[in-house]
């Protein structure tokens, strides 16, 4: 009796073991791709997975979006300025056979592919369209990284240049000719300015020249104005036209 019970603990514990090793579960973001005695059977999953103990292998795979940090890479732009640009990129996989069976370590090969393509598309266009036309630049990249992590099953989805690290040479560089443009351009308002207020002046004296009275009055309302200051003496012209009548008038009675 002894033997035969010794015999049922260690069946039961081997089952338990065999039933241990035979069942998966897997999440719903994941999937099993299941080799049986080295071939490739598919990917299974969500759920319950029942693997035959020995023959069959088991590699998870995660379906969701991974973001990839790409490190600081140093750049030589199209018109020979070094600096050094770091990036992010976001990426799933949408075929978990492809990623497993098509390359070794599909997240260090696209990390390493990233770097490689960050260098090689900055290295072909200048610092000013790398400062303006970001998105653009994404874009490009985007397309390139996702072509050629098809085949791995891999979808790159966005890729986003984070931070560009120009030289201090280069940032006084960019300084300066950020404030003389400041300058030209206030310059130019300056001389916009003059230009219509020359203009509204031409305008007025025009009037003016049509209207004698005008010239009066706005001589009057220049007195007003200097009377409101705190001076205490104010010379000021006055015109002999203001005499014209009194004058006439005193010709006309002789």
């Amino acid at each position: 009796m002894q033997i035969i019970s010794t015999f049922l603990v260690l069946v039961i514990f081997f089952v338990i073991i065999l039933l241990a090793s035979a069942i998966r579960i897997l999440r719903e973001y994941e999937r099993g791709v299941i080799f049986r005695l080295g071939r490739l059977i598919g990917a299974k999953g969500p759920g319950l997975i029942i693997l035959i103990p020995v023959v069959d292998r088991m590699v998870r795979v995660s379906l969701r979006t991974i973001v990839l940090d790409i490190p600081p890479q140093d750049v030589i732009t199209k018109d020979n300025v070094s600096l050094k640009v770091n990036a992010v990129v976001y990426f799933r996989v949408v075929q978990a056979e492809k990623a497993i069976v098509e390359v070794e370590h599909f997240l260090e090969a696209t990390s390493q592919l990233s770097q490689t393509t960050l260098r090689s598309v900055l290295g072909q266009s200048q610092l000013d369209e790398l400062l303006a036309e970001r998105d653009k630049i994404n874009r490009e990249l985007q397309k390139i990284i996702d072509h050629q992590t098809e085949p791995w099953g891999v979808k790159v989805a966005n890729v986003e240049v984070k931070h560009v690290d120009l030289p201090p040479e280069m940032q006084r560089a960019m300084a300066k000719q950020a404030e003389a443009e400041r300058e030209r351009r206030a310059k130019v308002i300056h001389a916009e300015g003059e230009f219509q207020a020359s203009q509204k002046l031409a305008d007025a004296a025009e009037i003016i020249s049509k209207q004698p009275v005008a010239l009066q009055l706005r001589f009057l309302q220049t007195l007003t104005e200097v009377a409101s200051e705190k001076n205490s003496t104010t010379i000021f012209p006055v015109p002999i036209d203001l005499f014209k009548p009194f004058i006439e008038n005193y010709v006309n009675k002789k």
